[in-house]
């Protein structure tokens, strides 16, 4: 707002220094280049007649200044104002490559207008590669389980197949379907999340109850594995929607379940620390690369391909994970070395007020 003051001040100051430079320049020419007219002309009017000759002589003079320099500022102002309508036609075309460079005398008046449009051409060149990326990954997430399925489905017509190997080609079937169908669920959620018209009621509630009864709801899948689960929670309270949360920490969960081999260990840990919930999902499982660390988090991405297509996965559980708890004002970090397990950290704001349950 200052700014904004100061430099219509600037400008004010600006054309009223403009303007009496020009009506001097204006009186001094009419002073000057009258008597000189009168002695060419060898004719000396009447005072009255020289002042009324002199007040024409110089309107005439100040209106043509302050014509030619309106014409050549309109000019100038032309010039930028094309350049910027030439730049947001081809935005509007979908050329984000567009770049706007304009001369130092124009950038204190025009150049909020350019970088932002610049700025956004930026940011839609980044959406539009965001798109086709995306367009790319589901093009290949659903080629992959349909080029299965349209496979099996021809190798089950053939009439010396045995029951065997047909019940074995109808189990894959069935497999990639389900794979399929967890496919379209996942981007139909993601959409939904990234929408912000995804239902989403936060309520104060203890969030050690809920990581223990997640805890519990899959002790088949850990025991059948027969891994050890070590679990050291603080009683701590957070304000979120309990649904969307319960779906991070199942996810988390299965995924240390899915990739730590038998006899492995996981550790779930819940503490606070500057004025917020950490909670820790830990395990002994296969590991990742430093390269595969830093991208987990995408979607589609997979750090084993071959691994996740075979074990169902899609690439979009910890996108899932990750959009759900930034809607919570939370942060996700992943921690691994391969061949020695992962630790992924969800950090939450804690809640002050003492939940009822």
């Amino acid at each position: 707002m200052r700014k904004s003051s100061a430099a219509r001040v600037r400008t004010a100051v600006l054309i009223l220094l403009t303007a009496t430079a020009i009506m001097l320049l204006c009186t001094y020419a009419a002073y000057t280049g009258l008597p000189y007219l009168y002695s060419l002309l060898g004719a000396e009017p009447a005072p009255y007649w020289r002042q009324a000759i002199f007040a024409t002589v110089f309107f005439i003079l100040f209106v043509g200044c302050v014509g030619a320099i309106s014409s050549l500022m309109s000019k100038r102002h032309m010039i930028v104002w094309d350049t910027i309508q030439d730049a947001m036609r081809r935005i509007a075309k979908g050329d984000f490559s567009v770049s706007i460079d304009l001369p130092m005398d124009e950038k204190d008046r025009l150049g909020t207008i350019v970088s932002n449009v610049n700025q956004m051409a930026v940011e839609l060149g980044a959406l539009e590669k965001m798109r086709q990326e995306f367009i790319s990954n589901v093009s290949h997430e659903i080629q992959s389980p349909l080029t299965s399925i349209q496979g099996f489905a021809k190798a089950i017509k053939q009439e010396n197949l045995s029951p065997e190997a047909r019940l074995r080609y109808i189990t894959i079937i069935e497999t990639e379907s389900e794979r399929l169908s967890k496919i379209s669920d996942n981007l139909l959620k993601l959409t939904s999340l990234e929408s912000k018209h995804h239902p989403f009621e936060q309520i104060p509630y203890r969030l050690d109850k809920q990581l223990r009864n997640v805890v519990l709801a899959s002790e088949p899948k850990w025991l059948e594995k027969k891994l050890d689960m070590e679990v050291e929670l603080e009683p701590l309270a957070v304000r979120a929607d309990r649904d969307l949360m319960s779906q991070v920490w199942i996810n988390l969960l299965s995924n240390a379940i899915k990739f730590t081999p038998e006899g492995g260990t996981i550790r779930i840990g819940l503490s606070a620390g500057e004025g917020r919930a950490r909670v820790s999902v830990a395990d002994t499982g296969i590991g990742l690369t430093e390269e595969d660390r830093l991208h987990v988090l995408e979607r589609f991405y997979k750090a084993d391909k071959s691994r996740t297509s075979s074990g169902g996965g899609s690439g979009l559980g910890l996108s899932i994970v990750q959009k759900i708890v930034e809607m919570h004002g939370g942060e996700i970090s992943v921690e691994s070395r391969l061949g020695e397990g992962t630790v992924f950290l969800v950090t939450l704001p804690l809640e002050v007020q003492e939940p009822d349950a």
